[in-house]
């Protein structure tokens, strides 16, 4: 028996892959389902099934290409509707993967199909619990997501969850091994741990929720108290993952297609393509075609196309590094932006090379906004972290505007009043930048390397927060 966690960053997704006896099972797959199929087949093992712990929200599973590809059934937990044929298990229900079995264990809160699998070894001592996103590492899913598909409350769904945890998971061996859908970074939980792997008995000890005196009441108010609104898109992953996608294969088949500058034009002009720069912030910066939104693949890439752009069918036509296209496509394919008309023949260097306009963000560097703000500390800073970021500790005065709610704060920008723009390093506050310049706002600068540099110089930091004050005040 083989157990593998296939963990990807951007996302905070772990998929996993199980073999024995020439046998292997994939749980909750990404987009992309080559690299499985490579990978059995380096092994001598067939695809017998493909898992799901319910209809995800943050990105598009790769199960209906991996079934249509290998033949293996998809396999969801009680609850299920997809629009497409699986196997809907029973609670209870084992599935015999070589000389191991996998039981479906129905845990509802999360959403009504959540399911975790536990695997069974061949002598029948309970191993590992595939927990999808009932539990966490430190943390247990939000139990706001599917409030309108379940007909019920946050609270309500929050009291199925605590019922879940307490019957079906905290009673199962402390020696079993928790392999979870996600960590750190995710915004399926609020306060997941870096670490991606544990056991039952450390997670009775250690997680919040997990706390054998709580009652159901204490576990209500605790997993609902400071939720985040969840990202945009997560609705349409959740249609997607429910009722099918186009195929991986079609999507980059489309994408690749190297247009010249004459049919870029052509196409967005056409089209009304939002063009998608996915350079890095300091490439960005020194030039970029005008009305381009910069999200640097080198970053928290797919989450944040999935927050700022509102649309998954939102045609897209692409600026890459030599060699980034099929990179660009296959990761915002993994939140369901497939729509991708294609991307620029050459880069941004063949729309220089053909003469046409570009623009610039007015970028300088820690020090020289250290000299600026000294010489007049009165100036706006506009800091886009997360508001806990911003708690912690931020520039004196500084306005809290988070990346996230760049829609609904722009409008309180006053266009005849310089500001300075920062983040953490640079790579948020880049597309912010981006944005404002793509809405008509030329009236900042942006500081490199962010708070993280700004921190360095002789500017002066608090650490009480001062949210109240509007960009015009």
């Amino acid at each position: 028996m083989h157990i593998e966690q296939i963990y990807t960053g951007c996302l905070a997704q772990g998929a996993y892959y199980i073999t024995s006896n020439g046998e292997a099972a994939v749980i909750d797959p990404l987009r992309e389902v080559q690299p499985y199929i490579d990978r059995a087949a380096r092994d001598g093992v067939t695809i017998k099934y493909i898992f799901e712990t319910h209809f995800h929200a943050d990105f598009v599973s790769g199960h209906l290409d991996l079934s249509k590809k290998t033949g293996a059934p998809i396999i969801y937990g009680p609850m299920a509707n997809p629009s497409f044929d699986a196997i809907i298990a029973t609670d209870g229900q084992e599935f015999l993967l070589g000389d191991v079995t996998i039981r479906a264990v129905h845990t509802p809160g999360h959403t009504m199909e959540s399911t975790c699998y536990l695997l069974i070894d061949a002598d029948g001592k309970e191993k590992a619990l595939f927990s999808g996103d009932t539990l966490f590492i430190g943390d247990v899913g939000r139990p706001d997501l599917a409030q309108k598909a379940a007909s019920m409350t946050q609270e309500e769904l929050a009291g199925t969850l605590y019922a879940s945890l307490r019957n079906k998971i905290m009673t199962l061996p402390d020696d079993v091994v928790v392999y979870p859908a996600h960590g750190a970074g995710s915004a399926c939980g609020k306060n997941m741990s870096k670490e991606t792997v544990s056991t039952i008995g450390l997670q009775k000890q250690t997680n919040y929720a997990l706390r054998s005196d709580m009652t159901r009441d204490e576990f209500i108010k605790e997993v609902t108290d400071g939720l985040l609104a969840p990202p945009a898109y997560f609705p349409m992953n959740v249609a997607l993952n429910k009722k099918g996608y186009t195929s991986f294969d079609e999507v980059k088949q489309k994408g690749m297609q190297s247009l010249s500058v004459a049919a870029f034009e052509a196409a967005a002009e056409e089209t009304g393509a939002l063009l998608l720069d996915t350079r890095s912030p300091d490439q960005f910066y020194k030039g970029f075609i005008p009305q381009s939104i910069n999200i640097g693949l080198n970053g928290d890439f797919a989450p944040w196309v999935g927050a700022l752009i509102a649309d998954v069918q939102q045609p897209l036509l692409l600026i890459t590094e030599a060699g980034k296209e099929e990179e660009s496509i296959m990761r915002l394919s993994r939140v369901g932006f497939d729509n991708i008309i294609g991307h620029l023949e050459g880069g941004f260097a063949s729309w220089v090379a053909a003469g046409k306009e570009t623009d610039t963000v007015n970028r300088i560097s820690a020090a020289s906004f250290s000299e600026r703000w000294q010489q007049a500390p009165e100036q706006k800073v506009v800091d886009v972290r997360k508001a806990s970021e911003y708690a912690a500790e931020h520039v004196n005065e500084a306005y809290n505007r988070p990346l996230a709610a760049i829609n609904e704060w722009v409008s309180d920008i006053d266009n005849n009043e310089h500001f300075f723009l920062h983040c953490a390093g640079g790579y948020r506050s880049m597309i912010a930048a981006s944005i404002l310049q793509a809405r008509g706002f030329r009236n900042f600068t942006e500081v490199e390397g962010g708070f993280g540099a700004i921190k360095k110089t002789d500017v002066s930091t608090s650490d009480f927060v001062c949210q109240s004050k509007t960009m015009a005040s």
